[in-house]
């Protein structure tokens, strides 16, 4: 397969997915990943921050912080879901939202939550990248 003048020689499954998701990126799909992005910044911290900040304190003033924060993430995902849906299939936006998801919980979980690195991040992160094959395959042309 050629794409601009060179030869293609990705393994199928990664050439598929590349061109699903490296294709010129539409402002939707684009506005819907930074949108998710955060939104996981915000849910990450609000699902475990409290571990470290708040351990010794009450669980019920951890679950009202959490609850505070998990707003803000609603108020990203919620626009990220609804720009996403216009270019994606619901299992496609889905499975878009659990790589990012893993991407942005393995750096707080090393540099903030202070957990080892181990090589389980990476068999996750090929178990996310196959799921997204299966979700993707169909869309590329």
């Amino acid at each position: 397969m050629r794409t601009s003048g060179r030869v293609n020689r990705s393994p199928a499954p990664f050439r598929i997915l590349s061109q699903s998701l490296c294709a010129p990126m539409s402002g939707a799909l684009l506005r819907t990943i930074l949108l998710l992005t955060l939104s996981n910044v915000f849910m990450t911290y609000a699902w475990y921050g409290h571990l470290k900040e708040l351990s010794g304190r009450p669980w019920i003033l951890a679950a009202l912080v959490s609850w505070g924060i998990a707003l803000f993430e609603y108020l990203l995902q919620v626009p990220a879901n609804r720009a996403g849906y216009t270019v994606m299939t619901l299992p496609q936006l889905k499975m878009l939202q659990e790589a990012i998801a893993l991407t942005v919980f393995v750096p707080f979980a090393v540099f903030y939550m202070k957990q080892p690195v181990k090589l389980d991040f990476l068999w996750a992160g090929l178990c996310i990248m196959g799921a997204m094959y299966f979700m993707f395959r169909g869309s590329a042309s």
